[in-house]
């Protein structure tokens, strides 16, 4: 994969899959995907280089169709002859450095590229924008994930100190937070990491400020592994993180240390198999990499889903063969 722009894999003669990468540069897990995809035109493209360094068309001729077209580099794509497009992980559309009004240009930018790419008919994986940022949200997952019988742990979303003190109090202190969203912040021209965390009595001086931002709080679910199940189509591929041998990782294996975590292939039972695949259907997608917690009592417990979550981390650490599946989903261009 070249830095910042596309590759072309040549497929053999009479070939038809053609397929769409949208990723940021430098992204290993899309170059590992690129190497299972022989026999394929492979295109792989950041949208962060529209409209500086490409052009997007969108054109209805009078006759019924409709032209959806990709320049850079001098080679134009005709984006309708697709078979499929992984949405892995793109950049929003930057604006030239001399652009006046850039928040403007780069807003318009970011709807023209969704619009291109929501009204192809084409299989995405493991959706279209608005599908995964739909499922992406934690409140939702839980939602769905209570519907199709998954035991969830104890939780409470709020902005109210004393509903947050409550629940603080019932479970004698054992909860933990995270973000209703996202896990990374800036301050003060300062990045931060916001991981799953324990409460501690000193929290407790700073519950009034919630009613700033709300937080999703959960009672403390006893672990003997966390569990990674990683959904690709209607392939299921489970790995056990041993986080609970290091205290970095006890409350969150984000944090873990790959010489020091043990992680192996887990066997995952029937019935929280057919939950899994449930979910990732019913959230409208093909791919999803989903986190629980396998209790001392054999319960698995739903955390949540990423739609886009990394995977190499794991099928290096497992030999789980995630590329060569997610390859094979997009050659299928099979629409679930």
């Amino acid at each position: 994969m070249s830095r910042g722009g596309a590759i072309q894999v040549a497929p053999p003669t009479g070939t038809t899959l053609m397929i769409l990468i949208l990723t940021c540069a430098g992204d290993e897990h899309a170059e590992r995907v690129v190497g299972a995809l022989a026999g394929a035109d492979v295109t792989v493209f950041d949208p962060a280089r529209f409209p500086a360094a490409a052009t997007l068309e969108i054109g209805h001729p009078g006759d019924g169709s409709t032209v959806r077209t990709l320049g850079r580099g001098g080679r134009r794509l005709a984006l309708d002859e697709l078979t499929a497009i992984w949405y892995r992980r793109p950049g929003n559309p930057v604006a030239h450095p001399l652009t006046v009004a850039r928040d403007h240009v780069e807003e318009e930018c970011r709807v023209m590229v969704e619009s291109v790419w929501d009204g192809l008919g084409c299989l995405k994986v493991p959706a279209s924008r608005s599908v995964i940022d739909r499922a992406g949200r934690k409140a939702y997952q839980l939602e769905v994930a209570r519907q199709l019988g998954f035991h969830l742990p104890a939780t409470l979303i709020t902005n109210d100190p004393e509903c947050f003190l409550d629940f603080y109090d019932r479970h004698e202190g054992q909860v933990i937070t995270k973000p209703v969203h996202g896990n990374r912040l800036e301050a003060d021209g300062e990045r931060f990491g916001r991981f799953a965390a324990p409460v501690t009595p000193a929290d407790l001086g700073h519950a009034g400020a919630l009613r700033l931002c709300p937080i999703i709080v959960q009672a403390y679910v006893p672990k003997r592994v966390e569990v990674r199940v990683t959904v690709v189509g209607g392939e299921i591929f489970a790995a056990e993180i041993h986080s609970q041998v290091s205290n970095h990782t006890r409350y969150d294996w984000r944090h873990y240390d790959p010489g020091a975590t043990p992680m192996l292939a887990h066997d995952l039972p029937g019935e929280v198999s057919r939950r899994c695949l449930e979910l990732v259907e019913r959230l409208g997608l093909s791919y999803g990499a989903i986190d629980l917690i396998l209790t001392p009592d054999g319960r698995h417990v739903f955390l949540e889903i990423n739609p886009n979550g990394q995977f190499l981390w794991i099928e290096d650490a497992t030999g789980l063969p995630i590329s060569a599946a997610i390859g094979e989903l997009l050659k299928s261009g099979v629409k679930r």
